[in-house]
């Protein structure tokens, strides 16, 4: 199988525990602690907790691009989510904006950004983000409904019309994520107010080929401005396992609406980004039966086009 002309992944992070509050990753842990006493090794939320925050300690993102060139990928988009409107955090949402500045500076050339905000911060929110755009030359908004707020909600328009104004897409979480976070707000179908009113702005489903996808996939038929994101395709709940699963997604007809994903640093931990890559592209991997074109969109043109980038060589 021809691997496409760049490979992009468009739903990553930096691994770095100034951008995420602990409050987060406590929740992580105690998903995992359940699971782990289960299983008849118990270790205490804590004790899982401190792990996940010492290794998230790739601030400049050089592990991340030492991954990416193991792996063949050739771009990432980095998503800043903004938890600090609600959690304790190690950092500012500004100083956040700032460090991811700061690497792409340290790595150029290899990273696009989606800056969180959280609407709820008003002008001073869509002061930031307008920076963002057009002194720090980000790419896009990466939204976390998660935190209290649904996407359709006219608190969040301000910060559509900014993308609109300037031709910017915008990323949402969908589905579940740290339970210390509210769910409620993360159905796919939540987004369609804000499509159907902003359909000069493109919307990614972040998760949307792992997590609720009947809706998701639904969303994406029938809105035009509606794309998903296959991100973290190994954790998907699925007897048949990920591969089968995403082979199935991908002769679902939507394929100009899907975008490669890894929500990376999740699956650091078990296993780097150049496992993923081959089990992908291997002869009899989930991409078997797409015809180039599509492989093609898939894996980055899709998005390069989404945030007005030209796509390969």
């Amino acid at each position: 199988m021809r691997r496409p002309p760049a490979v992009i992944d468009a739903h990553c992070h930096l691994a770095s525990n100034r951008c995420v509050p602990r409050e987060f990753f406590a929740g992580v842990a105690a998903n995992m602690a359940r699971s782990s006493e289960f299983h008849g090794v118990p270790v205490s939320v804590e004790k899982i907790t401190q792990m996940l925050w010492l290794q998230h300690e790739d601030h400049m993102g050089d592990k991340l691009v030492a991954q990416m060139d193991e792996a063949g990928v050739d771009k990432a988009v980095l998503l800043a989510p903004d938890f600090t409107y609600i959690f304790k955090s190690p950092i500012d949402i500004a100083s956040i904006a700032h460090q991811h500045v700061e690497v792409r500076k340290r790595h150029p050339n290899r990273f696009w950004v989606f800056q969180g905000i959280d609407p709820r911060w008003g002008k001073d929110g869509l002061d930031l983000f307008e920076r963002t755009v057009t002194e720090f030359g980000f790419e896009g908004l990466k939204l976390y409904p998660p935190c209290g707020f649904s996407p359709s909600s006219e608190i969040v328009y301000p910060l559509y019309e900014i993308c609109r104004r300037h031709r910017l897409p915008v990323l949402v979480h969908t589905g579940p994520t740290s339970p210390t976070l509210d769910f409620s707000f993360a159905d796919p179908y939540l987004i369609d107010k804000a499509a159907r009113e902003f359909p000069e702005v493109n919307f990614i489903l972040g998760h949307g080929g792992v997590n609720l996808v009947e809706q998701a996939k639904l969303m994406c038929k029938y809105r035009p401005n509606v794309y998903l994101d296959i991100s973290p395709f190994p954790a998907v709940l699925s007897d048949r396992g990920w591969p089968q699963h995403l082979a199935s997604l991908f002769a679902q007809g939507l394929n100009h609406k899907i975008v490669f994903g890894t929500d990376w640093p999740v699956h650091s931990l078990r296993a780097g980004l150049r496992p993923l890559l081959d089990e992908l592209f291997s002869e009899n991997g989930p991409l078997q039966a797409l015809e180039q074109r599509s492989i093609d969109g898939v894996f980055g043109r899709t998005i390069a086009g989404m945030v007005g980038k030209p796509y390969g060589n």
